[in-house]
């Protein structure tokens, strides 16, 4: 290839929907996203093929799907009647999930991902009413904004952020928590993190594509879920994307041992983890 292997940000929702299209043509599929082939495309597969330990790290892609798959199910069992996607990026799930038609689903992304994404799929219907904003979350004043327009127009909402926090700093992550956490009715939010132990073994794999492609991996909280009670958040629940993996027969041969081993509750520190967090705003009830 004679341009970078990952060229922006938006690369790397290609290359993720890679692996959602992979699982989507296994017989025995966990889930199924019909649409992430044609959102991969050619470049995604061409990333997918050439990232080196690619193949090694689809588990963690389709736990992670999973993962959050299910904990959208549960919220919308328990009275969600808006979901806000922040970073959609190349996410489907408001035309491959059984969605109640009354729900309404808030995609937040760059601009040109947005439109990306709307061309490939002009011909399909999503299962509720879908809107996108196009945005950079970096810009504090108009993702309040945002948040507070949102946050008018719903009783209780879900707030989603996948594989995003890996790319900012802490005090970015934080920040962003606070202003998630104004509106009322913005009392859940699902959000995924690394240890930095991965951390760590990310940047020794693919560091460098990324950071050349100017998204460094950065996040990375040596406390794990309890980061976010200092940024108005409760950690509820949180999911192993290895424990998760293990249990859909996803992992790897070599992984499966370190799978059955029990987890701390504390802190993963320096070992390679990965998980999901279900946040509750600081004042909501857990149930």
């Amino acid at each position: 290839m004679a341009e970078p292997l990952i060229r922006d940000i938006t690369d790397t929702a290609r290359w993720v929907a890679v692996y959602r299209a992979r699982e989507s043509e296994r017989p025995d599929a966990i889930f199924m996203d019909p649409f992430a082939r044609a959102l991969a495309g050619e470049r995604g597969e061409q990333i997918a093929q050439a990232m080196p330990f690619g193949d090694q790290s689809a588990w963690a892609f389709i736990a992670r799907t999973y993962a959050f798959d299910r904990a959208i199910e549960q919220a919308l069992a328990d009275g969600v009647d808006l979901v806000v996607n922040l970073a959609a990026g190349l996410d489907a799930r408001p035309y491959r999930m059984p969605l109640p038609a009354s729900l309404r689903w808030v995609e937040v992304d760059l601009p040109d991902i947005l439109d990306y994404k709307a061309e490939v799929l002009a011909s399909a219907t999503p299962r509720c009413a879908l809107e996108r904003i196009p945005l950079d979350l970096s810009n504090a004043d108009a993702r309040r904004g945002v948040f507070d327009r949102l946050g008018r127009s719903a009783t209780r909402a879900l707030v989603i952020t996948e594989g995003l926090l890996l790319y900012l700093m802490a005090d970015e992550v934080c920040a962003l928590a606070q202003d998630v956490a104004r509106p009322p009715s913005f009392g859940t939010w699902i959000v995924d993190i690394v240890s930095p132990g991965l951390l760590k073994m990310l940047r020794e794999r693919i560091g460098d594509l990324v950071a050349a492609a100017g998204a460094p991996y950065v996040f990375a909280p040596a406390d794990g879920a309890a980061f976010f009670e200092r940024c108005g958040w409760t950690p509820v629940d949180v999911k192993s994307m290895l424990k998760t993996a293990h249990q859909l027969k996803r992992l790897p041969f070599m992984l499966r041992m370190f799978a059955m081993l029990p987890e701390s509750p504390g802190a993963a520190g320096d070992r390679p983890w990965s998980g999901m967090v279900l946040l509750r705003r600081k004042g909501e009830g857990t149930t």
